[in-house]
């Protein structure tokens, strides 16, 4: 006997064999039900969480199958009594949009429930209205029987709007790469059939007509499985085949031949993997058009906002458990771009991933420890072209997969990907290149030379740690000007709906003009007290209401707290001192530079005056600027597509020179200096004018 973990006041006979915690009754809930456990046939938690949920493997297999018929796809499932409408979905090929990955914590997987028995948890995250119209969500609904549901009109009209997002990209991206030449190439054959006066072999015969086609055949390996099917596949159209071949640095390989030479459109997926935020497109290898895009939130954030708080958690036999999040994230963008374009999950055959090397090392179940300790060494900078099935994306399994190397353990493929698209170390100009996103990864130089560092601005800029920061989707506040007399705010809201939270657009724009209107002082601190009708106490501090419960999508006050303004503070602070000690570095100032360029989720939105007048960005001529938005997933679609850049790629990599922050007295008194609003220092902000 035990105390409950969760209820000490509770003593239990039920202890889980993997954690050694008691659970009383109430509790009995597998912790890592998704997980490998070498103890789960003997764990007692096990075995009661699997009996209450109707699972109990005892039942005969005519009562554990039952049938679930989704509309308007008109698919069917069959699956084991007790499983969830989830699982279903999951088999049928159903998407189901499920970003907490079926823990009933997000509310997005809905459905309608038409017809059949079923067993629902009670949740919070369904209004009365939903419930009325027999809304359930699909994680938490069980199936007892046959069932009939229906995916919500919503969500079907989500699935246009993601179609639609193809058109917004192609034209973005349009005209950025004229060769298309992908890693894993499918050639149709027309072979002559062997004879006594031709008796080479079939892998010979097959070799001759790949040579044909300007293929290096003397450098072409071949896998026993090929072999051991070449004979049927090859005979079975009349010597008419389709081959599948991947061009490697050293190396060809055939991956496969199909009888036939009629093929399907080849499809491929450029990745951005952000430590906050991932970006799937689905691209037309024929034409290089984008078909459908999608954006979606890290499953990883539920184990730490930066890439530090990620290994850490790694380190705790935690490997796996993060790649299987961030593949989980991956694999519903996937499915919701294939469903918005009425794709197979086969057609894809090429993938490019780009992202900060401790995501290249967990998503590739690598151990990143040594990234976090000096001298932080990565295990792997530059990796080989892999196959999408040793991953586990959703792509045909012998699908080639090309990951952005990265250069150094806290700068890595993202940035490279985004240097691809933004083209400046191909150019004379001297150039500042960031990227305002967690880890706010900063290159300076230019065609002859180039300088990387990372400066750790954490998730602030990207929602994370902000009471109701978001990220830039429908629902966030991304633009606001405040009234000088009566502090009352203008807001714009993306999607013209009602206002869910803030986003990191609106976040700069909202602190500059509360700085610029008075409303708060260069330290952060709240000037009007709380009498003020804008003004209110929230969780004992005071706050700053941006929005009122009548005005907002969740009847709730959308409100800024000084905390939030703290968080916000030392993210630029880390920006700027990044820049400064760079540049330094270098033995050049901001006067020197001809070119800074901005990317990260919200860039294309950031309002540049704003930026500098809370002191994220230096105070020089404002033309000097430009901004790229999503410059890693537009460089990994640019290499999807050319071998050029993606050879280009290597060598951007080694010829960065990194610069460490971490042992810098000189960045710790930068960052200091610029925990200010604009700056310690106001010469160094001229045309910053304070009311």
């Amino acid at each position: 006997m035990g105390k409950c973990s969760c209820h000490p006041e509770i003593e239990s006979s039920y202890i889980c064999m993997k954690h050694n915690v008691y659970l009383c009754e109430e509790c009995l809930k597998c912790r890592d039900p998704e997980l490998f456990c070498k103890f789960r046939s003997s764990c007692p938690v096990w075995f009661m969480d699997k009996k209450m949920k109707g699972l109990d493997e005892e039942k005969t297999a005519e009562e554990q199958i039952c049938k679930v018929f989704f509309e308007p796809d008109n698919k069917e499932a069959e699956i084991a009594k007790g499983a969830s409408l989830l699982d279903a979905a999951q088999k049928a090929d159903v998407h189901i949009n499920a970003s907490c990955n079926g823990k009933g914590s997000c509310g997005k997987c809905k459905l309608v429930l038409i017809s059949g028995n079923v067993r629902k948890e009670d949740t919070a995250l369904l209004s009365d209205n939903e419930k009325e119209k027999s809304y359930v969500l699909a994680c938490q609904t069980f199936v007892q029987g046959d069932v009939r549901v229906k995916i919500p009109d919503e969500t079907i009209e989500k699935k246009l709007k993601v179609a639609g997002m193809g058109k917004e990209v192609t034209d973005r991206l349009k005209g950025l790469v004229s060769d298309i030449q992908p890693m894993l190439k499918e050639i149709s054959l027309e072979l002559e059939p062997p004879t006594l006066d031709d008796p080479v072999s079939d892998l010979d015969r097959l070799h001759r007509g790949l040579k044909k086609t300007g293929c290096d055949v003397t450098r072409m390996n071949v896998g026993l499985k090929v072999m051991r099917e070449l004979a049927r596949a090859m005979r079975d159209e009349n010597w008419k085949v389709n081959v599948s071949v991947i061009r490697k640095k050293c190396s060809n390989e055939i991956l496969s031949v199909v009888p036939g030479n009629v093929r399907l459109p080849s499809l491929g997926l450029a990745i951005d993997v952000g430590t906050t935020s991932v970006v799937v497109y689905l691209v037309d290898m024929e034409d290089g058009s984008v078909i459908s895009a999608a954006s979606g939130h890290n499953r990883q954030a539920a184990c730490g906002d930066d890439v530090i708080n990620r290994i850490i958690c790694a380190e705790k036999n935690g490997v796996a458990k993060l790649s299987k999040m961030a593949l989980a994230t991956i694999n519903n963008l996937i499915s919701e771009t294939l469903s918005a374009a009425d794709a197979d999950f086969k057609q894809i055959k090429n993938v490019v991933i780009s992202g900060n090397t401790t995501m290249a090392h967990l998503l590739l179940k690598i151990e990143p420890d040594y990234i976090r300790r000096e001298p932080y060494i990565p295990t792997v900078s530059e990796f080989p072209i892999l196959k999408a099935g040793e991953i586990g994306i959703k792509a045909n399994p012998y699908a080639a997969v090309f990951i952005m190397p990265g250069p150094a353990g806290y700068v890595g493929g993202d940035i490279v990907s985004g240097l691809i698209y933004a083209g400046f170390h191909r150019e004379e100009a001297l150039t500042l290149f960031i990227d305002v996103g967690t880890n706010g990864e900063i290159v300076l130089g230019s065609k002859d030379w180039l300088m990387t560092a990372s400066c750790s601005a954490g998730p602030a800029f990207e929602g994370g740690g902000v009471r109701w920061g978001m990220r830039a989707e429908d629902g966030a506040i991304e633009k606001v000007s405040i009234d000088p007399e009566t502090f009352h705010p203008r807001i714009s809201v993306v999607g013209d709906a009602k206002p869910r939270g803030i986003c990191g657009s609106g976040m700069i724009d909202l602190i500059s003009e509360m700085l610029v209107k008075g409303i708060i002082d260069p330290n952060g601190k709240f000037r009007p007290d709380m009498s003020h009708p804008r003004m209110k106490k929230d969780h004992d501090e005071i706050a700053y209401i941006l929005a009122f419960a009548d005005e907002t999508a969740m009847e709730e006050d959308i409100v800024f707290t000084e905390t939030d303004i703290h968080s916000l503070i030392l993210s630029k602070g880390a920006v700027y001192a990044g820049f400064t000690v760079l540049l330094n570095q270098a033995g050049l100032d901001f006067s020197m530079l001809e070119k800074v360029i901005i990317t990260g989720g919200f860039g294309q939105f950031l309002d540049i005056e704003k930026a500098i007048t809370i002191g994220l960005l230096p105070d020089i001529d404002r033309h000097k600027f430009s901004y790229l938005g999503n410059s890693s997933a537009a460089g990994a679609y640019m290499a999807l597509l050319s071998d050029e850049y993606r050879r280009e790629a290597g060598k951007i990599s080694n010829s960065m020179t990194y610069i460490d922050f971490s042992g810098s007295s000189r960045f710790m008194d930068e960052f200091t200096s610029a925990l200010f609003l604009p700056h310690t220092n106001i010469e160094n902000f001229p045309s910053v004018k304070i009311r």
